[in-house]
């Protein structure tokens, strides 16, 4: 089950008795789990049957004293509601095991597995589900889609970016959903009265990546065969503990690897090329400008000399050359 399936059956007041939430992406199972917290009980009830536990406070790793808390009647005589979270240090679901044969039906049991699955290889977890359990699994996004959930995110809060902030956005904060939530929330709660729209300037102002000196404005001045542009972007890149070069060449070489694909596609037309590349329309025009700059062989060799200045940042064959001079050389590399 998905999140917003979850979401769906517990607005309509369907809670399972035992819930696991579970996965890699830690952000939708603690949504998931403050949704419990804030709805399965009203406020007086929440006081007096509702528990939060850790699975590291638990002694030997065991479930055991959960479940017999579990067993028990609600005070307030309505549901009652436990949750575990740090589930994934719990060693020990023999008790677990017994109690699926017969949850106490008023009971709540909801566990936070975070960073990672269950093994399903064990009993419990591959009867779960036929036993009246409910899995909602929360996987971690792909690259490519993290720019989509940013521009979902701010349209969901009655503000637009357009693809190219959204991008940015997505480059620079990875795909751990937490902590873009938590940038996405200072451009929220930092932008000016009435402004509906994230810019560049905004997000410098907030976040603190630069609208002129970002890998996005590298690759623009690649794609122009603009020199001196690079050049000024990478030394600021080389002066800045925020942009080390390993992150950049990173976010840098999947365009070069796409440009590569670019040139093989037998049908150019936008639609086919964003749907081929896995990436937004808006970007197919510079794919489109790369391939008139940077024909195939050379793209070739441009991943290749991305390649080697990796190697290089790690330590293969390069005893002494610093970032600055590492990026002096490759962008020389990819222009002439």
């Amino acid at each position: 089950m998905k999140y917003d399936e979850l979401i769906q059956q517990m607005q309509a007041d369907r809670y399972a008795p035992v819930i696991l939430l579970c996965g890699e992406e830690s952000y939708y199972i603690d949504e998931a789990a403050d949704y419990v917290e804030q709805h399965a009980l009203d406020d007086m009830a929440r006081e007096f049957d509702q528990t939060v536990l850790y699975g590291k406070d638990l002694s030997g790793a065991d479930i055991a004293p959960v479940i017999s808390q579990a067993r028990g009647f609600a005070m307030m005589g309505g549901r009652k509601v436990i949750i575990v979270k740090e589930a994934q240090t719990i060693k020990k679901w023999d008790a677990l095991a017994l109690y699926m044969d017969n949850p106490q039906p008023t009971t709540v049991l909801v566990l936070c597995h975070k960073y990672g699955n269950p093994d399903k290889r064990l009993t419990i977890w591959k009867n779960f589900e036929k036993k009246g359990g409910v899995i909602m699994q929360s996987d971690r996004l792909r690259d490519y889609q993290v720019s989509g959930w940013i521009t979902n995110y701010l349209s969901t809060n009655n503000l637009q970016a357009d693809p190219k902030v959204a991008q940015l956005l997505a480059d620079y904060l990875g795909n751990d959903l937490t902590a873009i939530v938590g940038a996405l929330r200072k451009l929220i709660d930092g932008r000016p009265e009435g402004v509906t729209k994230i810019d560049t300037a905004l997000v410098e102002r907030n976040i603190g990546i630069s609208k002129d000196f970002n890998v996005f404005e590298l690759q623009d001045a690649l794609i122009k065969g603009d020199v001196r542009k690079a050049n000024q972007i990478t030394q600021y890149f080389a002066s800045s503990k925020d942009h080390p070069m390993v992150k950049e060449l990173g976010i840098l070489f999947p365009f070069f690897q796409n440009l590569m694909l670019y040139h093989y596609l037998p049908d150019k037309s936008e639609r086919a090329v964003a749907a081929a590349l896995g990436i937004n329309p808006y970007f197919v025009k510079d794919y489109a400008a790369a391939a008139r700059r940077y024909n195939a062989m050379k793209t070739f060799h441009i991943i290749g000399y991305l390649r080697e200045t990796d190697a290089r940042l790690k330590g293969i064959n390069n005893p002494s050359a610093k970032d600055d001079d590492l990026w002096k050389e490759l962008i020389y590399r990819i222009l002439h």
